[in-house]
């Protein structure tokens, strides 16, 4: 997400470097820049405006700090503006006596029902015991793909069998949470290609009767500014408490992010940025503002690390790699920690564009194939070849290509790839797991 924007951002900020002086006529000639990326990022051209005319008032007024150069201090001031507008982090909120009741409002299509899952995995990761249920009953097969939703990802849904009221199936949801423990309810409500007046009804008389801690609208940011329209809508007939923005992954513009705040009042408090269960994030204003700046956003690669990587193990790659022991077996296993970790693509989107990254272009892919390749040639070796690759001679390289379905080429690829890695983590030492990932490009087929 937001490729195409921190590209023309960095040519704008690129364009006043080695000026003396930040003058008017640099700070216009910048903001012209900034605007078409802005307006093509597709932000909404008022929120664009209003941003624009704060950011010059700022770049060309006493708050200018002198011992920065002109690209620094338009790049400060354009960070703290955009931390302006998308506002402070905006935590969920919990009814003090439980249940509380998450309503889930949007479009049809816009994904709320995978959206109501993903919030549901995202909750039981905090601690909490969410229930799930579905009031949408004009689409066909609805509560049962929230069923199985629910299935997939471990948690509780109420089935409502026998009624197809959704006041009564709320209702119903909210003995059973009572009875059964569950202190979040989750209710995927039903949508319609348009807004009407009987969808904005029905959601009124949820609202009134539930009395939701959150009502969440949920935008598909591919759509761009007719997602933010929408919003809008609902938020000045609903009240919106906090916005969810999907797809965000497949969305190389990002204006949505930006702009939807700001238009429709109501916060974004999550981003979906996959389609796995587990590809929800909550929305931190300052690490979006560090992506969009081309900054990275360290803080979340960490968090991502944390999660997913096991923490014995690591102690036991700590071992190997202060004794030298860094095997093609090992080599192994940090691919699949990586993997483990998501998309790459994303992963990379989270390094700050410094050194060889930054000179990636900007439709570069990686090959998430390359990494599924280099396990399987790793797999098709025997143990003592993984526990000594100086063993792996060219007859043991052409049964291994064999076994592996690549070439004898791709495992000498695999074995130079893994020297340079046993290379660094010995350099790097204790440091290594954070060593790794300077070689993600390489590894996945970039290098």
């Amino acid at each position: 997400m937001f490729e195409n924007l921190t590209e023309k951002l960095q040519r704008a900020f690129k364009n006043l470097r080695g000026q003396g002086k930040l003058s008017e006529e640099h700070v216009d000639a910048a903001l012209r820049e900034i605007r078409e990326a802005l307006v093509e990022g597709d932000v909404n051209v008022g929120v664009a405006d209003e941003l624009l005319a704060k950011i010059r008032k700022k770049a060309l007024g006493s708050e200018v700090m002198l011992q920065l150069s002109p690209d620094q201090q338009v790049i400060k001031i354009v960070r703290d503006e955009l931390l302006e507008l998308l506002g402070k982090h905006a935590k969920p909120l919990f009814a003090s006596r439980p249940p509380s009741v998450w309503l889930i409002t949007g479009l049809q299509g816009s994904g709320k029902t995978t959206t109501t899952g993903k919030l549901a995995k995202w909750l039981s990761a905090h601690g909490h015991r969410p229930l799930v249920v579905s009031t949408d009953v004009y689409r066909p097969a609805a509560r049962e793909q929230l069923a199985q939703v629910a299935k997939a990802i471990g948690v509780a849904c109420w089935p409502a069998a026998g009624t197809d009221k959704p006041l009564e199936i709320a209702r119903g949801a909210i003995r059973e949470s009572k009875l059964s423990a569950h202190d979040v309810i989750l209710v995927d409500t039903a949508g319609r290609l348009h807004i009407d007046d009987e969808l904005m009804k029905e959601l009124s008389e949820l609202k009134r009767e539930l009395s939701p801690a959150e009502i969440l609208f949920i935008a598909d940011a591919m759509i761009g500014q007719d997602a933010v329209n929408s919003a809008g809508e609902f938020h000045r007939r609903l009240g919106l408490t906090g916005v969810i923005l999907t797809k965000l992954d497949g969305d190389a513009r990002g204006g949505a992010a930006l702009s939807i705040g700001k238009v429709t009042g109501a916060p974004v408090k999550f981003v979906g940025l996959g389609e796995k269960y587990d590809a929800l994030e909550a929305f931190y204003p300052e690490r979006i503002v560090s992506r969009v700046m081309g900054m990275g956003d360290i803080l979340s690669l960490i968090e991502r690390v944390e999660e997913t990587v096991d923490q014995k193990t690591a102690a036991e790659l700590e071992r190997k790699i202060r004794r030298n022991q860094f095997t093609l077996e090992d080599f192994r296993d940090q691919l699949k920690q990586i993997r483990k970790m998501g998309s790459l693509d994303q992963l990379i989107g989270m390094i700050p564009k410094i050194g060889p990254l930054a000179n990636l272009p900007k439709d570069a892919k990686v090959d998430e194939r390359q990494l599924k390749r280099v396990e399987a040639i790793i797999n098709s070796m025997t143990a003592d070849e993984r526990d000594d690759h100086s063993i792996i001679d060219g007859k043991r390289r052409k049964r291994i290509a064999r076994g592996s379905g690549t070439s004898v080429q791709e495992v000498n690829q695999v074995l130079k790839q893994y020297l340079q890695m046993r290379q660094m983590v010995k350099q790097y030492g204790a440091a290594a797991r954070l060593g790794k990932m300077k070689g993600l490009g390489k590894l996945a087929g970039l290098g």
